[in-house]
This record gives C-alpha cells, sequence and structure tokens, in this order.
C-alpha cells in the first residue's frame, strides 16, 4: 500500500469520526389550517405514512437499511482501491447501526486485516473491530438473554456474559491496538468494560490497562433497586424514546406510555391493573395507530379532567425532508382511546423538536404551551412556536408578535415561576450553547409578554452547549433553582469517562450545571460545592425523592448515539440540601445502554417513588429493553401524595404552587413543590408525592393556585396517605388505593425477554 493510500486513508478515518459524532440540522416552517381534521386533504396520518417512505433514504443519517443498500450497489462498482475501502468501512459500520453484528465482525476482520500496515488506518479499524465484538456481545447476552442485571454497571451476578466469545475477542482487538497507542482511551475505558462482562474486572485486567475503581468508591449509599420491566410485561425493546408514567383512566393506578422515535414504531400504553399485573392497551387505545416521537408529555388542554399526550418529533433528523415532521396532540376520549386533533386544534407544524412546556402562561385557567425548535444558522430555520388556549379546543401560535420566535437550536425547556411573582418563566437550553430566560411580566390584554433576563440572571456567560433542563426547589428555600447539563459531543463519551477516571480535572465537558436561587432575579452556579463534577453527559434527567426524606434527588439518562459511547445512566441523591451525592452504583440503575425519557412515580401505591426509564438508542441496532427500578423501600420515612384539581386555575392544577409545614426529629422544616412533571425529556406524573422524613404530623399544607392566585391552606393531616385537594374546596378527601405487590413470573429468577435475530 502505497503513503499516499495510507495519507488518505488517515484522513478518511479522521473524517469518520467527525461524521458519527456531528449532526446537522435544517429549519423550515410550513403553512396549516385548522379548519378541519386535514391539511391540503390529508390526515395526520396519512403525512406520516409518506414521511416514512420520505425516512427510507440513504442521504438520513438514521436510516440504516436504506443507507446499507446504497453501500452495497457502490460497491458492487467502484474499482478505485481507496473509494473500496471507504465504502467497505462505511458498509460494516451500516452494518452495526442495523443490528446486523455478526456480518459486520466478519466485514472489520477483513479490512482490519487489509490495512494491517498503514499504522493509522489499522488503530481505527481495530477500534471498530473491537466495538462490533462488544455489540455482538450485548447482542448475544444483554438483548437476547436479556435479565435484571443486563448491562447494569458494575456488571454482575446475572449480568456477566453467557456467551463470553464475542466479549473475548473484544479483549484481543482492544489489548493489541492499546500496545500501540496507550493514549486511546475510548479503547481503554471499553477494554475494561469487557473486561467486567466476562467476571475478570479489576484483577484479569492488565495492569497498564486498569482503570481502576469503576462501579466503586460511593461515599453514600443506598438499598438496591429491582429491575423487573421483562417480568411485568413493561420492558418495551424499542429505539430511543419518551416515557410518560400518569393516571390515564383515572382509577388511581399510574400506566406507562412509551414512544419510540422512529416512525416505524408506535406508541405503546400499559395499563396497571392494580394488582400486581400490567395489560397491553396499546390496540385497544388506538395508540398502536400514532408513530414515531422522540419525547412527548401529559397535559388537559381542554380542562376536562382526562390526561392527553402531547408528542414531539423530528428532533436530530437533519435537513431537509427528515427534518419536517409534525407533532401530535392526543385527546384523551375518557373511554381508554385516544384522538389525534393536532391539526383542528391549530398546532399542526413541520418543525424538527423534541421540547416543550405546557403551563397557563397567562393564568386564564387554561393551558397554553411553548415548543423550542431545532435551527442552526447556517441551514433552514424553524422558529420556535407559542400557543396561546382559545378555551374552545383550539390553539393561536402568538410567538412571532410577542418575540419567542426564537431561531436557535433548542434542546429542551422547562417553566416555572423562578421569581415568585405569580406568573410562570420560561427557560430554554441550546445545543448552541445559549441559555435563555424569559421572564413572565404578566398580561396585557389576554395575551403573555416576556422579557429576555438571561444576562441579568447571571446564565448568558455560561456558554456551554447543554441538553435537559428543569425547575426545582433543591434546598427548599421556596425558590426555584435551575439545573441543566452539559453536551458536547467533540469525542465519543467513552473517552471523557476514561480522561475524568484517570486524570480528574476542572473540564465542563458533559457535567452538570446546577444554578442557585439568589431570591432577587439572579442565579449562581454552585456545581462544584454540591459535588456534580462528575462527565454525566445528560440526554435525560427527572427528580424525584426516593427515599422520602424531604429533598430532591435527580436521575440522568445518559448517552448519545456513537456505539463506543458506553457510560452508565446516573442517580444523585441529596444531602439535605446542602450536596449532591452519586448513588448510581448501589441502587443498580446503571444501565450502560442509551437512556432517555425517564419519570420518578410510585408505581406500586406504597409511598415509594420508584424508576421507569426509556432506554435504546438512535439506531435500528442500538434499540433496548425500557427499565423499571422498583424500590425496596429505603427506610421507614413517612410521606403524602396529593392529587389538586383546579377549579379556576387549570384542571390539572399545573403550576400550583405547595408548601408544607411539619416537624422532623424535633426541627420544624418546611418542603416546597412545583405542580409539574419534571424534567424536561421524561415525565413524572401530576399527582405530588412527597417525602416528609419521619414527620408523624403534617402541620399543614399551604397551596397557591395559579389562576386566581388564592392560598389554600390545610391543617393536621396524617402522613402515609392519598388525599385529594379541590380549589376553594374546605379541606380534602382520602383517595384508597391498594398497595400493589409486583412479584417475578419465574418465581425470583428474572424473566427473558424475547429473543432477537443477529
Amino acid at each position: 500500500m502505497n503513503k499516499q493510500l495510507k495519507t488518505k486513508g488517515h484522513q478518511f478515518f479522521l473524517f469518520l469520526a467527525l461524521l458519527l459524532s456531528l449532526l446537522a440540522c435544517k429549519n423550515n416552517t410550513q403553512e396549516n389550517s385548522a379548519e378541519s381534521n386535514t391539511v391540503n386533504g390529508e390526515t395526520l396520518g396519512t403525512i406520516l405514512d409518506k414521511l416514512t417512505e420520505q425516512y427510507y433514504n440513504p442521504d438520513n443519517t438514521y436510516a440504516a437499511g436504506a443507507r446499507l443498500a446504497h453501500y452495497d450497489s457502490l460497491l458492487k462498482v467502484t474499482q478505485d482501491i481507496q473509494s473500496s475501502l471507504n465504502y467497505a468501512v462505511l458498509h460494516a459500520n451500516t452494518l452495526l447501526e442495523y443490528g446486523k453484528e455478526k456480518r459486520a465482525v466478519a466485514e472489520l476482520e477483513k479490512i482490519y486485516d487489509y490495512v494491517k500496515s498503514v499504522p493509522a488506518s489499522r488503530l481505527a479499524a481495530g477500534e471498530m473491530l473491537g466495538v462490533a465484538y462488544m455489540r455482538l456481545a450485548e447482542r448475544t447476552n444483554c438483548i437476547a438473554r436479556h435479565n435484571a442485571d443486563a448491562c447494569i454497571l458494575p456488571i454482575k451476578g446475572l449480568g456477566i456474559h453467557q456467551d463470553k466469545g464475542p466479549a473475548r475477542k473484544a479483549v484481543e482487538i482492544f489489548e493489541k491496538i492499546l500496545k500501540e497507542d496507550p493514549k486511546m482511551l475510548n479503547s481503554r475505558w471499553l477494554l475494561n468494560i469487557a473486561y467486567m462482562t466476562l467476571g475478570e474486572y479489576p484483577n484479569g485486567v492488565p495492569k497498564e490497562f486498569l482503570i481502576p475503581g469503576i462501579g466503586q468508591g460511593e461515599t453514600t449509599t443506598v438499598k438496591p433497586f429491582t429491575e423487573m420491566a421483562s417480568d411485568l410485561g413493561i420492558a418495551l425493546y424499542k429505539q430511543s424514546g419518551g416515557t410518560i408514567v400518569d393516571d390515564f383512566d383515572n382509577d388511581g393506578n399510574l400506566d406507562i406510555v412509551v414512544t419510540g422515535w422512529s416512525l416505524k414504531e408506535t406508541l405503546h400504553y400499559y395499563h396497571n391493573n392494580g394488582d400486581g399485573s400490567f395489560s397491553d392497551f396499546s390496540e385497544r387505545s388506538g395508540l398502536n395507530k400514532i408513530r414515531g416521537g422522540l419525547n412527548m408529555m401529559q397535559t388537559d388542554y381542554n380542562n376536562d379532567g382526562k390526561i392527553d399526550i402531547f408528542l414531539l418529533r423530528g428532533a436530530w433528523q437533519g435537513s431537509g425532508p427528515f427534518a419536517k415532521v409534525p407533532n401530535s396532540l392526543l385527546k384523551n376520549n375518557g373511554d381508554g382511546t385516544f384522538t389525534d386533533v393536532t391539526i383542528q386544534a391549530g398546532i399542526l407544524s413541520f418543525n424538527p423538536t423534541q421540547a416543550a412546556t405546557w403551563n397557563d402562561f397567562n393564568n386564564d385557567g387554561w393551558l397554553d404551551v411553548f415548543i423550542g425548535n431545532e435551527s442552526l444558522p447556517s441551514n433552514n430555520i424553524y422558529p420556535s412556536e407559542f400557543y396561546i388556549n382559545n378555551q374552545d379546543g383550539t390553539f393561536t401560535n402568538i410567538a412571532s408578535p410577542q418575540g419567542l420566535n426564537i431561531k436557535t437550536f433548542v434542546k429542551a425547556c422547562t417553566s416555572g415561576d423562578y421569581d415568585n411573582d405569580g406568573w410562570a418563566d420560561i427557560f430554554i437550553s441550546c445545543l448552541t450553547g445559549e441559555k435563555i430566560l424569559l421572564r413572565n411580566k404578566g398580561v396585557k390584554g389576554k395575551v403573555p409578554t416576556f422579557e429576555n433576563t438571561s444576562q441579568q440572571a447571571g446564565l448568558a456567560q455560561n456558554k456551554e452547549r447543554t441538553f435537559p433542563t428543569f425547575f426545582f426547589d433543591y434546598d427548599n428555600d421556596g425558590w426555584l433553582d435551575l439545573f441543566i447539563c452539559n453536551y458536547s459531543f467533540e469525542q465519543q463519551l467513552s473517552f471523557f469517562l476514561a480522561k475524568e477516571t484517570l486524570y480528574p480535572s476542572n473540564d465542563q465537558e458533559g457535567k452538570i450545571i446546577l444554578y442557585h436561587n439568589n431570591q432577587n432575579g439572579t442565579f449562581s452556579e454552585v456545581s462544584g460545592q454540591m459535588h456534580l463534577n462528575q462527565p454525566v453527559f445528560a440526554m435525560a434527567a427527572n427528580f424525584g425523592d426516593f427515599d422520602n426524606d424531604g429533598w430532591l434527588d435527580m436521575f440522568m439518562s445518559t448517552g448519545n448515539p456513537n456505539y463506543r459511547s458506553l457510560i452508565p445512566n446516573r442517580l444523585y441523591k441529596n444531602m439535605g440540601g446542602t450536596d449532591f451525592m452519586e448513588v448510581t452504583y448501589s441502587a443498580r440503575v446503571g444501565n450502560l445502554q442509551k437512556g432517555h425519557g425517564v419519570a420518578f412515580a410510585d408505581i406500586n401505591n406504597n409511598g415509594d417513588q420508584d424508576i421507569y426509564v426509556n432506554i435504546g438508542g438512535a439506531y435500528e441496532g442500538d434499540a433496548f429493553n425500557s427499565a423499571f427500578y422498583l424500590n425496596p423501600g429505603q427506610n421507614d420515612n413517612n410521606w403524602i401524595t396529593m392529587q389538586l384539581e383546579g377549579v379556576k386555575s387549570n384542571k390539572a392544577a399545573i403550576g400550583a404552587r405547595i408548601r408544607l409545614k411539619f416537624t422532623d426529629n424535633g426541627k420544624q422544616r418546611f418542603v416546597y413543590r412545583d405542580l409539574n412533571s419534571g424534567g424536561s425529556f421524561g415525565s413524572s406524573p401530576l399527582r405530588r408525592e412527597i417525602g416528609l422524613g419521619q414527620a408523624k404530623m403534617i402541620d399543614e399544607i399551604q397551596i397557591k393556585w395559579p389562576a386566581s392566585g388564592t392560598v389554600q391552606t390545610i391543617t393536621n393531616i396524617k402522613p402515609n396517605q392519598f388525599i385529594k385537594i379541590t380549589e376553594g374546596k374546605e379541606g380534602y378527601s382520602t383517595i384508597n388505593l391498594k398497595n400493589i405487590v409486583f412479584k417475578y413470573k419465574s418465581g425470583g429468577i428474572p424473566m427473558c425477554a424475547p429473543r432477537v435475530s443477529i
């Protein structure tokens, strides 16, 4: 192989690494009409059918099948040696994306042998081959033999691979290339994980390649959760997507709705039967006819007391037609079925998004919605949208006249009253680095007006790319603080975790950014003093109180599309509002696969919050099983669960402010909560599940209702019960819910998911 070929090969692999990491997005807006349930004579279902066909296109980064056929055809006609090599590499990588690991391994073995005399190409091809063997190991073990320990860091118990062959080959390849270049931190991380799947970490890892302490070193531990989604029939095998846990039929038990982002994947609705089992209501509800959606959240847009669904599509889909995908507003009909009312409601648009937040921004008692879309200055522009509720089932987009038609790469947004003036504000997290805080100044007529206070609030100085976000009061001082997470993507994420473990630094890549509310319209970053120093690379995040101590904890769903990005999801325990400590490994929730929509919820009605996570990646070959982490009960702390119902305020009471006063171990405490669905990617139930520590009595519950502004106070409430509070109605009513016992179907041994072909 001549010198020119060697140089070109090196350049190609550098280009390929960037190609696999970077995503380009364009924007374009299309007019639509709400006069009927069709646009240009087509229903939304018909439109999605056509888009699904368009998606099967080799120009679509995520259409692995179409790209595979494209490279097949190119390889048949290409005569040039360098071009053939390039296409062969792309073909093999696409086989991995398509889930054909055995074929990918076979092709990469040939490529690895072919370029063995070219050092740079040999290392790049070797790492790809090692990754392919890791993917084959995951397919034959974590997926085909899925169990409660599968792919959870630290890998142990049933998580140790039964078929050790592929991981053993990965070890062999990674050791070869690391001996040649020990600085390949991606491969070093993956080598250590491969040894762990074999049950040989750390002692079996060559000393010079060992990354010590993976899955260890927690100074605070908690009782392990039990992953039992497969046993309950709710371990949906799918690509990345969103999660809602809430009560869709008003029977008091929390149901689960899950999406997959591909337009080939339908929604799934798992009905909680209240007897320890779930039933798949996807078909009977009609949700099996609704496809796609990377994110979703619940709402009650028409104030009928039934939880509706808002489904978001098009994010990360690049330029041209792949980005032009409509969202869906799914009306809950109250009879177990849902109807897509997007067009009738007047919110049909064709913009790429996964970011929206529902709140009553003009305090008229009806929920409005802000939608953040993905734009880049050099491509098509998709302005953000702001729909005001017309109180008749329709909405009007007033983003442009109100200056809310923001044109940037929005990845997440959240809403809450950060300045305690009675009006819901908006925060927008952007992959282009902007931190946009929009202060709601109140209504002019019936229209809310906003001002950009990012600079004054102290947020504009931070130029880091960020992804998930939420408002929450982590220190219970009555003022909303702000969570966001850095999301750099210049390297695969395994590189950053290896680097941070071996050489801790102050670098910001992938780290949590926590802002404390100074109670004067400004925020101060406190990430360092709260010990949130680890790179997590969260794509989704949510908060809850899993140990019922009254302090809000956080769960991070992590990853990116690259297969080298094999990193754990993370759980952080709030240590009394002064610190956060990671408890991922003792809690047994650190799944290595791509984490997405996450919800904290007391799914078995026993007072302890469980965690449901939508797991799976962007490519067809990176699908995985969703996880349900059952909380064993961390202690004997008390709790209260409240269902709020608005009258003058919106029926779902979104935006209500709650304050509890009680005595815990001789000390008077206050706990503050907002009513919302939590994080910007994944939706917890709208009922408030609040930990009380050791309090024997709640002295006072105070609720400030959003539309009326009235403050309602209830005193002397016993803990450990489910109650309902209605706006303007004295006292409360008790909701009788049965403690649900979930059991393994296999007598204590986790059930395996259906086998998947390789």
